[in-house]
């Protein structure tokens, strides 16, 4: 993992289908789909905050919730995964 990027672990409760269908294309371009409504990203700080921006445009903060969880070098090498491939960084290229 180069030393520019983070690793975060994005998990969303979003109940309308609509935004929930929007905010899982926009993470697709971001990161990996690992869980239902689980993402893994390996972010750089600029693309973290085009993320954000992003999402922010779809939700409705009364109603959804998502969550960032950073993850450092020294953690994403101990992640225990049971079936499945451990976390690791594929760049990906959106627009």
């Amino acid at each position: 993992m180069p030393h520019d990027t983070c690793c975060y672990v994005i998990a969303y409760d979003i109940p309308d289908d609509r935004r929930r269908a929007r905010v899982h294309k926009i993470l697709c371009g971001f990161g990996k789909w690992t869980q239902y409504s689980v993402f893994e990203c390996f972010l750089t700080k600029k693309e973290l905050v085009l993320l954000r921006s992003r999402l922010a445009a779809h939700l409705n903060e009364q109603e959804d919730s998502i969550r960032m969880y950073p993850l450092c070098q020294a953690c994403v090498k101990r992640v225990l995964t049971v079936g499945g491939e451990p976390p690791r960084e594929d760049r990906l290229f959106f627009s």
